[in-house]
């Protein structure tokens, strides 16, 4: 084969059909089924190396799984949504790009544009937003920066994988029009205008008017909807274990199951290719998508190297301070000088153990963190800074200290009469993987320091079946046996606690053992999982609160931290409430009440319930800042970086207003019953006042709105000048909203149809000038399959937020289709 002479971003047609022929039907079937959890087969004999696809939406995690490999840690998807600016989505795609080469990755499994229909769903913040054309617009900058610089990326998960509970399992009822006009809409973008690579079947099913199948095996649509209707020339990749059947799937429009060795094709696809099932064609078209990849990102040369990008931390720093939102500033007291502070108090659960990530696929071990006392210490040298917990707030204790192990964890790996294979020790995070066929089940064995006098609880968080002793008495166990499940519903990251009380009346040690079942988990492998815990005798919640009170009410400036952690929000489960998990709504109403110089940051990727936020005169939402959390949150109180943004969903002020409370499935379905009424669509429609409405964020700074402009056209564009009326240079995010005034089928009572970013300093105006697309104005229409503008009056609503209009015009429509593609 020649070598690729092409730059990594063009496919050579011609040599993709070069290299094809020469492969036999049995290499191009092994190249259809990944070669490990994050690898795919080489091809030596065409020249194709083996191409390595890596985790995740807020960063790079690897191909390894190995603990001490780090990478940088970003925003929440969420957060970089709340900037509303595609200019730090661009610069973040080429972060991106750089960090996927530093870690080897062709193929970066992001972003996910599945929409945050439901608050209560697990993987709310990897998603961008609740509206279609925020979420299209923010992911169509962020793949493209990505893709220009030689490296995949996938649009996931394809798709109405919009909750948890089930996912697996569970089919997609969606009307045809919601389907289309919401949560189709970021795929189409991203496919027709963008040009995405790849793009990842999801695990559930979907059930249209055309087919019902689950994503993996819908002819309809992932060969007719993505492959012929939107030309999408990339690979179609099954989400980790969802392809469960073989001609099927194959049939479908499946490229390429993950992960591997195992599946339902391998083997299995060679004999339906013979027995006439699947037609060799099939999977010719299946392996040319594959080397057009490969040309891609670079697939016939060798790997690239590269380290850290120089410019991480600042544009990571910049990303988490911009994305932040001020829900409220009613005494504007900030920013603050930090020459005007001598003693702060920083209080909260998440100050002291911040939850800078989501769990599941978007956890990367991060390159460094800094804590939002670190942060504050680097910003007030001068300052004396004292730290309150103000009670623990997690569901599960906290890990074991490693410092109180006498020795090391060891595991004795069994064979099937009990004896001892091998002794290994357990390494730090608590996984032991990659174990061979041998052993059939683990001992894990330690010897603990009690030191102190009290009721400690100790215990171990494990999956599968276990038997947990201290000191040679059975004090806990379970039956459960456990698969790859685990793994789809993320327990394995955040196991259950199993554990007793132990009570201490002098320093003594503790020998804890437990059995422990060998996890088989298909393409992840044979892996044992178990984390000791300890929660330490101590101040109960009470005096932890308390303590933060009166910490508080010294200070010159209070600042409470509170929000979920990874054992509430995380890929695999679902939230059954949207409340701060403890008590933290009360630490937060009697920090207030003692120092009214308190600013409330809310670390959260979700909306939760604030039922204190009158009580509040600060209050910032800083999502999953990254591992520049510290440093990003003193940004924002001192005014270095101002925090511009705006909510890319609704916060509402109570659970039962919630316009889609839950996604539990019945009888395997779940009922799109909401339509187009997506998130603030049904709080208009249903005449609800949400706690903080869509698109709302205040900023350190003023602005106040003239006349706008509108030039009509195939496309609308307004230009309205916005003039910083504060004293501070900020950014202003201009929001165009839509509502149709004529008769015919329903939409929403307004709508997103564009939004643009500016910049100015105080006393300066600047120009902002927002597109409005055709397809802003068009509904899908199913009786004709096509698109089309419904007649009438339009009213153009420009403000800063869904409901803080600040101009409005109106323009008319007449009745246009467009073809399907328009």
């Amino acid at each position: 084969m020649t070598p690729d002479v092409n730059p990594p971003h063009t496919p050579d047609e011609a040599d993709v059909e070069r290299r094809l022929a020469a492969l036999s039907l049995e290499e191009k079937i092994g190249l259809l089924t990944g070669r490990g959890p994050w690898r795919l087969h080489p091809a030596e004999g065409v020249g194709l190396r083996s191409l390595a696809l890596g985790d995740g939406p807020a960063g790079i995690r690897g191909v390894t799984d190995d603990p001490a490999e780090t990478g940088a840690s970003f925003p929440s998807p969420s957060a970089l949504s709340a900037t509303w600016d595609v200019r730090l989505a661009d610069e973040l795609g080429d972060l991106f790009a750089a960090e996927a080469v530093r870690h080897g990755v062709d193929v970066v499994l992001a972003p996910v544009v599945n929409l945050q229909r439901t608050p209560v769903g697990g993987r709310h913040f990897e998603c961008f937003s609740e509206d279609p054309l925020l979420t299209a617009d923010i992911a169509h900058a962020l793949v493209a920066a990505i893709q220009r610089n030689g490296v995949a990326a996938c649009a996931k998960h394809f798709v109405a994988n919009d909750s948890e509970t089930a996912r697996t399992e569970y089919t997609a009822r969606i009307d045809e029009r919601a389907l289309r006009e919401v949560y189709l809409a970021p795929f189409e973008k991203l496919v027709r205008d963008t040009g995405v690579w790849t793009v990842m079947a999801a695990y559930n099913g979907l059930e249209t008017d055309a087919e019902t199948a689950s994503a993996t095996q819908n002819h309809w649509l992932l060969t007719e909807l993505l492959k012929t209707e939107w030309g999408f020339d990339g690979v179609v990749v099954s989400d980790w274990t969802a392809a469960h059947s073989t001609a099927e799937s194959a049939n479908a429009g499946l490229d390429l199951v993950m992960p591997g060795p195992g599946g339902p094709w391998e083997a299995a696809l060679l004999k339906a290719v013979n027995r006439g099932e699947v037609a060799e064609k099939v999977i010719d078209a299946k392996v040319r998508r594959l080397l057009r990849l490969a040309h891609r990102v670079g697939g016939f040369g060798p790997v690239r190297d590269g380290g850290p990008a120089a410019h991480t931390e600042d544009l990571l720093r910049r990303i988490g301070a911009r994305s932040t939102v001020v829900l409220k500033d009613a005494a504007r007291r900030l920013p603050c000088a930090p020459a005007s502070l001598s003693r702060v108090a920083l209080i909260g659960p998440n100050a002291v153990d911040t939850f800078f990530q989501g769990g599941g696929s978007a956890h990367v071990n991060p390159d460094h963190v800094v804590t939002p006392e670190a942060g504050l210490r680097a910003a007030l040298p001068h300052a004396e800074i004292s730290v309150h917990r103000g009670g623990y707030a997690r569901p599960h204790e906290p890990d074991l200290a490693v410092e109180r192990v006498v020795g090391e964890v060891s595991i004795d790996l069994l064979d099937g009469h009990g004896g001892v294979i091998d002794t290994v020790p357990m390494p730090a995070g608590g996984w032991l993987r990659d174990l061979g066929p041998a052993p059939v089940a683990a001992r894990l064995r330690a010897v603990v320091r009690l030191p102190e006098t009290g009721v400690h609880r100790l215990g171990i968080g494990t999956v599968g079946t276990f038997r947990l002793r201290f000191d040679g008495r059975e004090v806990a166990s379970g039956d459960h046996l456990a698969g790859h499940d685990v793994v789809l519903d993320s327990s394995v990251n955040a196991p259950p606690s199993h554990g007793a009380d132990v009570h201490v009346t002098e320093p003594r040690e503790l020998t804890v053992e437990a059995d422990l079942q060998i996890i088989e988990a298909w393409g992840y492998g044979r892996f044992v999982r178990a984390v000791l815990r300890h929660r330490l005798p101590g101040p109960g919640v009470d005096d932890e609160i308390a303590e933060a009170v009166a910490a508080a009410a010294r200070a010159d400036l209070a600042i409470v931290v509170v929000g979920t952690n990874s054992e509430v929000e995380s890929e695999g489960f679902d939230r059954t409430d949207l409340a701060l998990p403890g008590r933290q709504d009360e630490l937060v109403r009697q920090v207030c009440r003692a120092n009214p110089a308190t600013v409330v940051v809310v670390n959260a990727g979700s909306p939760v319930l604030l039922p204190w936020l009158d009580e509040a005169a600060t209050v910032l939402w800083t999502w999953f800042p990254g591992q520049e959390c510290g440093h990003s949150l003193a940004d924002v109180l001192f005014g270095r970086t101002e925090p511009s943004g705006r909510l890319p969903w609704t916060l509402p002020a109570t659970a039962e207003q919630v316009p889609v409370p839950h996604a539990v499935p019945v009888d395997g379905v779940v009922e799109y019953h909401e339509g187009i009424h997506i998130g603030y669509r049904g709080y208009l429609r249903a005449g609800l006042r949400p706690a903080v409405p869509f698109g709302h964020g205040l900023g350190w700074t003023d602005w106040s709105y003239d006349e706008a402009e509108v030039a009509d056209g195939d496309e609308v564009t307004v230009t309205v000048s916005v003039t910083n009326s504060g004293r501070r240079p900020g950014h202003e995010t201009v929001q165009v909203y839509l509502e149709h005034h004529g008769d015919g089928p329903e939409r929403p009572v307004r709508w997103l149809a564009g939004f643009a970013v500016v910049d100015a300093a105080p006393g300066e105006s600047a120009r902002a000038v927002v597109t409005v697309p055709r397809r802003a104005f068009q509904v899908w229409d199913p009786p004709s399959r096509d698109w089309r503008t419904p007649p009438g009056e339009y009213t153009l609503h420009v403000g800063r937020s869904i409901e803080d209009i600040r101009w409005a015009g109106r323009i008319t429509r007449e009745d246009v289709s467009s073809p399907a593609g328009g």
